[in-house]
Parts: C-alpha cells; sequence; structure tokens
C-alpha cells in the first residue's frame, strides 16, 4: 500500500482476503501474546486494533483500525483505517474547532462593524492569523504523519500476518 502517497491524514482501504472471519480473529488471538511488548493487538466484536507498544510509541505514532465483515462467498472483507493517536487526534481537532470558532466570532464582529461604519481592520487581521494557523495544524499533521510512516509499515506488517493463509 502507499501509504506515502496519500494527500488524506488518515489512509483508508479495502481489501478482500480468503481467509475466513473466524480465522482470522483466532490468528488475533494467537498473534496477541507473540508480539505483547512490541505491539498491542485489541479485538472488540467484528474490530481489530493494531497499535504500536509502549515501549515504542512515540506522540507521532500510527495506529490501524480494522474492521472485517464475513462475504457470501466465504471470503471476508476488510476496512483499514490508518490514523495518528487518537489522544493526539483528538487535540488536533479540538484545536481546529476553537481556530474555526474564532474565525466566525470575528468575522461576524468584523462584518457589525463594517455595517456600523466602525473599524475594522484588527478583526480582519485576526481572521487572517486563523486562517493561518488552521494551515499550521494541517501541515503539522503532515509532518507528523511522515514521521510515523516507518511505524505504519510494520503495522502493515502485522496485518499481513493475521490475514495470510
Amino acid at each position: 500500500m502507499d501509504i506515502d502517497e496519500q494527500i488524506s491524514l488518515r489512509y483508508r482501504f479495502d481489501k478482500v482476503v480468503t481467509k475466513s472471519y473466524d480465522d482470522i480473529l483466532n490468528s488475533c488471538e494467537e498473534l496477541k501474546e507473540k508480539v505483547e511488548p512490541d505491539y498491542k493487538i485489541k479485538v472488540l466484536g467484528h474490530h481489530i486494533w493494531l497499535n504500536i507498544g509502549m515501549l515504542h510509541r512515540e506522540k507521532h505514532s500510527p495506529h490501524l483500525h480494522l474492521e472485517i465483515e464475513k462475504m457470501e462467498d466465504g471470503n471476508t472483507f476488510i476496512r483499514g483505517l490508518y490514523g495518528p493517536d487518537p489522544v493526539l487526534w483528538t487535540l488536533f481537532m479540538f484545536l481546529h474547532f476553537v481556530v474555526a470558532g474564532i474565525f466566525v466570532i470575528f468575522s461576524m464582529i468584523a462584518f457589525s462593524k463594517w455595517s456600523l461604519n466602525q473599524a475594522y481592520g484588527f478583526d480582519l487581521v485576526v481572521m487572517f492569523a486563523m486562517v493561518n494557523i488552521w494551515f499550521l495544524l494541517y501541515f503539522i499533521a503532515r509532518l507528523n504523519r511522515k514521521k510515523g510512516l516507518k511505524q505504519a509499515k510494520e503495522l502493515e506488517v502485522l496485518m499481513d500476518k493475521i490475514l495470510e493463509e
């Protein structure tokens, strides 16, 4: 998979494998103890989360979420989603909402001042700063994703071990 070629911050993929649903879950349980200090595998229903272990985890470490579904022909459909650590993702989303909120508030203030023929230059400067901060957050997220590519490829190898026949 070409994770590093994607534009989106959270790379998604779909895959069909010939291994049965139950065999995939059994493979997860068997592999869980073998890779325990380096990787963490969590299974809940038809969801599998693959994480980097605490010994090797960095702030930019990715995780891989797999959703497995039975198909009528006996194959298994896999939906995968690479993403940053959920705590880091929540922080970034919170910062995006704060920046967007400040932008909206200052745009309303600027419009009100404009309609009242008052000076609104400061409000435009704040709005411009919020747009720049939004771009900065995006590029920081891209940089963190680039730093985590090596570990994302390690998680892909772990996924392949689970899905191989």
